[in-house]
C-alpha cells in the first residue's frame, strides 16, 4: 500500500493505474487480501485532506514536512484507525512502526508510534471546522476536496446538494457493465454472473446495463475476457443511447480511448457500417485495439490522430461524430480520486479553450443531417453549457437537439451530453 501511495503522491501516477498495477503484481494473494489493499489505498487517497487535518491536529511535525514514506505510512494507518473497525488499533499502530523500520526509518519508529497512538486515544477531541463559520473549509475537510473546489460546488449547488454530490464521491459504487446483446441475453448474463457469486442488478432504463457487486477484479470474469461484458458507467452509455446510430452509419469517435463509446455505437449498429476510433498516442490507440479484439468488433478500427489536426478526407463524411473531449474529470472523482488534487481553476480554463479548438475542427466531419455528440465527464459550466452555447453561436448550421447533465449523486458518474444536429 505504501508503494501505491508513493506512486500517486510523489511520482504523479494515476491512482487507478497504481492500484491496478499493484493488484496485478500480487495476483497470487487471496481475494480478501487484495480487496484490503485496494480499499485502504483508495480510501487513503480519496480522504487525504481529512486525514491530514487529523494528523496535523496531533503531530508536532506537520504532514507536508514529513518524509514521503513516513507520510504515506501514517496516512494509511490513520485511515484504518478511523474507517476500518475490523482492524484493532494496536495492530494498526504496530504494523505502521514495523513498516517504518522496514523502509529504513528505524529512528522514526517512536515518532510514528506516538502520533498514531495519540490519534487512536484522543481522536474524539478534534476540533472540526464549523459549517456556519467556514462552510468552504467544512466541505474541504469533511469530503477531502481542495478549498477552491468546495467553493465552486457551493456556488453551483448550495450546501445541501454539494454535500450530496461530494458524499457520493466517497461512497463505494457498484461496477456498471454493458452487455453485448447480439451475443447474449439479459437473462443469460444474470444467470451466469449469479452462479459466480456476483450480485446483479439490472439498470432500470438500459436493457444491456447491469450493476455488479461482490466482484473485486472484473477482468477475471469469463464474460469480460470473452468481450461479452464491458465496464462502462451508465452515464457514459447515454452518449450512444441518445445518438442512436443506425445500421450502416459511418461513426467517427475523435477522442475514443479506451473505446467504450466506439464499441457501444458499433454494437448498436449490429456489426454493420464502420466506427473509426481515434486518439492521440500509440498507447491509447493500443488500448482501443485491445478492446476491439476482446469484444470481437469487426466494424471498428483504431487510428492514431490528433483531434486538433483537420482531416480533409473526413470532411462532411460522418453520420455521427462522438466528441467526448479531454476535460477536468470532476464527475469521475469517485473512481479516480487523485483528480481533485491535480486539477485547478486555471487548468479548467485551459481545458475549456482546448475543447473549443477541438470542436471547431471535428464539427467539419459531420455531414448535413448528421449528428455531433459533445460530452464530458465533468460538471463545470465552462466546459459544458458555456461551450455548447459558444459552439451554437459560432456555427449557425448546427442546432441543439438535447442537453443532459448527470450528477454523481444520481447513481452514476457526473457527465454532460449535448446532442447537436447539422442542418
Amino acid at each position: 500500500m505504501t508503494d501505491i501511495l508513493l506512486a500517486v503522491d510523489r511520482d504523479g501516477e494515476f491512482s487507478h493505474i497504481a492500484i491496478r498495477n499493484m493488484l496485478d503484481k500480487y495476483r497470487w494473494l487471496p481475494r480478501r487480501d487484495r480487496a484490503f489493499i485496494k480499499r485502504v489505498s483508495k480510501g487513503t487517497i480519496e480522504r487525504r485532506i481529512e486525514l491530514d487535518y487529523i494528523i496535523d491536529s496531533f503531530s508536532s511535525i506537520k504532514v507536508n514536512k514529513m518524509k514521503p514514506v513516513i507520510r504515506a505510512i501514517i496516512r494509511s494507518a490513520v485511515y484504518q484507525l478511523k474507517y476500518m473497525d475490523s482492524v484493532p488499533d494496536s495492530a494498526v499502530c504496530n504494523e505502521a512502526v514495523r513498516l517504518a523500520a522496514k523502509r529504513g526509518f528505524s529512528g522514526l519508529r517512536g515518532f510514528v508510534n506516538g502520533v498514531l497512538r495519540t490519534i487512536s486515544r484522543e481522536a474524539d477531541r478534534i476540533v472540526w471546522p464549523s459549517p456556519d463559520e467556514d462552510p468552504v473549509l467544512t466541505l474541504s475537510v469533511r469530503y477531502s476536496v481542495p478549498e477552491w473546489m468546495a467553493e465552486r460546488f457551493l456556488k453551483s449547488y448550495g450546501m445541501e446538494r454539494s454535500c450530496s454530490v461530494l458524499e457520493s464521491f466517497l461512497t463505494e459504487k457498484s461496477i456498471c457493465v454493458r452487455a453485448d446483446l447480439d451475443r447474449t441475453s439479459p437473462e443469460e448474463v444474470r444467470r451466469s454472473l449469479e452462479s459466480q457469486g456476483i450480485r446483479v442488478t439490472p439498470h432500470d432504463r438500459l436493457p444491456y446495463a447491469f450493476y455488479l457487486d461482490g466482484c473485486d477484479v472484473p477482468e477475471e470474469i469469463p464474460e469480460f475476457a470473452g468481450g461479452i461484458l464491458y465496464a462502462q458507467d451508465a452515464a457514459s452509455m447515454m452518449v450512444a443511447e441518445l445518438a442512436q446510430p443506425r445500421d450502416g452509419d459511418f461513426v467517427l469517435d475523435v477522442c475514443a480511448a479506451p473505446g467504450g463509446k466506439s464499441l457501444h455505437a458499433a454494437q448498436m449498429m449490429h456489426g454493420t457500417g464502420l466506427v473509426e476510433a481515434r486518439d492521440l498516442t500509440e498507447y491509447k490507440v493500443g488500448m482501443i485495439r485491445e478492446n476491439i479484439s476482446r469484444c470481437r468488433a469487426e466494424n471498428v478500427r483504431a487510428v492514431r490522430w490528433d483531434a486538433l489536426d483537420f482531416d480533409s478526407e473526413s470532411e462532411q463524411k460522418a453520420d455521427l461524430v462522438i466528441a467526448d473531449l479531454p476535460c477536468s474529470g470532476l464527475g469521475v472523482i469517485g473512481r479516480k480520486p487523485d483528480i481533485k488534487y491535480r486539477m485547478s481553476e486555471e487548468r479548467i480554463r485551459e481545458l475549456a479553450r482546448l475543447q473549443r479548438q477541438m470542436l471547431d475542427v471535428v464539427c467539419c466531419y459531420v455531414k448535413p443531417g448528421g449528428t455531433l455528440m459533445y460530452s464530458t465527464c465533468t460538471m463545470t459550466e465552462e466546459e459544458n453549457q458555456h461551450n455548447t452555447e459558444w459552439f451554437l453561436e459560432s456555427h449557425p448550421k448546427f442546432r441543439l437537439e438535447s442537453e443532459q447533465q448527470y450528477l454523481p449523486d444520481e447513481g452514476c458518474d457526473g457527465f454532460y451530453i449535448a446532442k447537436i444536429s447539422r442542418q
